[in-house]
């Protein structure tokens, strides 16, 4: 199997697996007890709190969650005033606030152009004084855009507003920008483990709590944590750090040399330029994604974002840059990094090239 799906999970780094197995054998107390037993584990969790810490901004507070969804609902949910988002925001962004403005909250969705990119003019007549909250993603998971996240932090700020940054798709892979009040992380995307993300939290900023209890966390985030998840996790963004310019560097070659490969049919979705080189997002006019998908089963890629395949509806994404219904049907996404070779990359484009084409013959 060649395994080109980074956007939607990358494989476990082997420091995070040595760092859980531990916790999952035979070191079972809960973090939380007071006992000798409960008090290293939560040295293991505070440990790996300052490894996640490590690649996000020093003027701030780690909370660790459930998961990226979690800590992006509590960040907005946490909040008040009216909010300032982005057409090609996650779902876990866009549902949220869609549901805060069912409850009375004003929301405004600024437009992208057909490049990904937000429009500034539009965000510096939305975000005035009187915004509560701007949310913007540091890195498209669908099309691998980088927005302009340090400008539009300034404005929110100017506006007195707080902002959020959705990072899951950006942390480890690209620097974070200064100036963010809140920054979603998730571990599964940085070669940590599934279940488990954190909310950054800027100093001095505080939030209502998304859920209910003991409190445990230091921004009041109540639940158990699991310290087998934190330890891998915490393993994860220290592993990130160390190769952080390896790390990107390779992914960069990696996107010249794929480019370099591919037919001059197949369509890059989004800004060349401003974009983390290890998402292609390729449309080929008249492409059947499904049928090719089934036919190369032996190389993991998508049809889209990995949280909508199987709705049946165009991406929300590829539409907002101004995409047709089938345009955004024709489109695939390959995503590599760190464990995927040159060799097998373009092996595997060779082969959905040559699939792809031959649809065309088949017709």
């Amino acid at each position: 199997m060649i395994y080109l799906d980074y956007q939607a999970t990358t494989p476990l780094a082997p420091e995070a697996l040595q760092a859980m197995l531990p916790w999952l054998e035979s070191q079972h107390a809960n973090p939380h007890s007071a006992h000798a037993p409960g008090r290293a584990a939560k040295a293991a969790i505070e440990a790996a709190r300052a490894d996640v810490a490590g690649l996000l901004p020093a003027n701030g507070t780690v909370s660790f969650t459930s998961g990226a969804t979690e800590a992006l609902n509590w960040a907005i949910k946490g909040t008040t005033g009216p909010i300032v988002t982005i057409a090609t925001e996650h779902a876990a962004v866009l549902d949220t606030v869609e549901a805060e403005a069912r409850k009375g909250r004003d929301v405004t969705v600024l437009p992208v152009g057909s490049d990904g990119l937000v429009d500034l003019a539009a965000a510096r007549a939305a975000i005035r004084p009187g915004a509560g909250l701007v949310a913007a993603m540091l890195v498209n998971n669908e099309i691998g855009v980088i927005q302009p996240i340090e400008q539009l932090a300034e404005l929110a700020r100017g506006a007195g507003a707080l902002f959020l940054c959705d990072a899951v798709q950006g942390y480890g892979r690209v620097r974070v920008p200064d100036g963010c009040d809140l920054i979603a992380v998730s571990a599964h995307k940085i070669h940590g483990p599934k279940g488990i993300g954190a909310l950054w939290i800027r100093e001095g900023v505080t939030l209502a709590p998304l859920l209910h209890g003991g409190g445990q966390e230091p921004a009041g985030r109540s639940g158990t944590l699991s310290p087998a998840l934190c330890a891998g996790f915490g393993a994860a963004g220290r592993v990130a750090k160390q190769r952080f310019g390896a790390d990107h560097a390779h992914a960069e070659q990696l996107f010249r040399a794929a480019l370099d490969h591919i037919r001059g049919d197949w369509v890059l979705n989004g800004s060349r330029d401003e974009r983390y080189p290890g998402n292609l997002s390729l449309r080929l006019a008249g492409l059947d994604v499904a049928r090719l998908i089934s036919d190369l089963r032996d190389i993991a890629f998508s049809a889209g974002s990995a949280c909508a395949s199987g709705s049946g509806r165009p991406s929300h994404v590829l539409r907002a840059i101004g995409l047709s219904d089938a345009e955004a049907r024709s489109t695939i996404r390959i995503g590599f990094g760190r464990t995927t070779s040159e060799e097998e990359l373009l092996a595997a484009l060779t082969r959905i090239d040559a699939a792809a084409h031959g649809q065309r013959v088949a017709a």
